[in-house]
């Protein structure tokens, strides 16, 4: 079953702050892997968080939340370990 993948606006000023290669590696992971199961390769967040999983990618992490009902993950942030989950 493949997923269909939304992105918040934000998401789009993330990636420019990123540099070119590294922004394939992220995309080539949303494409294999969240849109063919995000809920094998994501992990869940805790606490504030909770509700939202996050996939590992080198040293980024893509915050995303899942909807079953219509088969779709919406990515909502895209950025480094040590600051992605401030906001």
């Amino acid at each position: 079953m493949n997923w269909k993948v939304t992105y918040k606006k934000s998401v789009q000023k993330d990636l420019k702050k990123i540099s070119k290669d590294i922004q394939y590696i992220i995309r080539r992971a949303i494409e294999e892997k969240l849109m063919t199961d995000p809920l094998k390769f994501g992990l869940p967040l805790r606490r504030t968080l909770k509700g939202y999983m996050k996939l590992h990618v080198g040293d980024y992490r893509i915050i995303y939340s899942i909807d079953k009902e219509v088969v779709t993950v919406h990515v909502i942030k895209v950025g480094q370990r040590k600051d992605v989950y401030e906001k």
